[in-house]
């Protein structure tokens, strides 16, 4: 399903409330690499393990940190392989030479690759221009980046690139750290921010996307965010306008980001 579930490593979803996201059918699962719910939940799978995409994020840079993380992955989650491990938060262009160069995390995952430890590679940055670099180096199975109704700038460079390449794209942060459920001062008289799942569909709704993530911290977060998946669909042309217009106003009020 094109609707991910990601843990922060501060959120309170209990094992219990993950295997209720992939009975609804959410099986694209981020884990944050500290013990919780969704590893929890991936322990219990046993022979639904095949029905879970699990995602992980590699902060090594060098070989030999990369094996020993990596080997810590598997046997935290108890499974012999992981489907997609992305270079975590690679900000720079010199971050990614130390890890294609010899002794670099890259060698650590491609031996792991070829022995079916992991399926495939990506990357996960905020910077443009660093991905689209590497997106025309075809270097990566897959890239991880920022889109929300806040941060719209992939729509103009990265995502009719990837598309060219079809190379698929995670998104996350797309509530803008919960900035878009709230007001700004410049919204109009009597307006409510719509809820979480709004915006959820927004993202979904580019064509690029080909998973967006959700992090809700509990529950009744995660079941607010599921209402999405009775009422799949793009928003209408209105409903699209209200989404970026108060997109706009949280990226003028909310505090700076690139």
């Amino acid at each position: 399903m094109r609707l991910g579930l990601a843990t922060r490593g501060n959120t309170h979803l209990q094992k219990e409330d993950v295997l209720l996201a992939l009975e609804q059918g959410v099986n694209y699962w981020n884990w944050c690499g500290h013990p919780d719910g969704l590893s929890d939940a991936v322990r219990e799978l046993g022979k639904r393990r095949q029905e879970v995409v699990l995602a992980v994020q590699l902060e090594a840079r060098d070989r030999e940190s990369a094996h020993r993380e990596l080997a810590n992955c598997l046997e935290q989650l108890r499974t012999d392989y992981i489907d997609v491990v992305t270079f975590y938060y690679v900000e720079r262009r010199s971050e990614w030479q130390e890890i294609l160069a010899p002794g670099g995390a890259m060698q650590a995952m491609r031996q792991a690759h070829e022995r079916r430890f992991v399926r495939l590679l990506g990357l996960t940055t905020h910077q443009r221009a660093l991905a689209a670099e590497l997106l025309k180096e075809q270097a990566l199975d897959l890239l991880m980046l920022r889109y929300n109704a806040a941060h719209r700038s992939p729509e103009k460079g990265i995502f009719p690139l990837a598309q060219k390449l079809e190379t698929p794209l995670i998104a996350f942060t797309a509530l803008r750290w919960k900035a878009l459920l709230k007001s700004t001062k410049d919204d109009p008289d009597n307006f409510v921010s719509p809820p979480a799942g709004e915006w959820y569909r927004f993202v979904l709704s580019h064509p690029a996307v080909s998973v967006a993530l959700m992090a809700p911290n509990d529950r009744k977060e995660l079941l607010d965010s599921l209402k999405l998946l009775n009422d799949w669909r793009p928003p209408t042309p209105e409903e699209s306008a209200l989404l970026r217009e108060h997109g706009d106003r949280v990226r003028r009020n909310a505090g700076a980001f690139p």
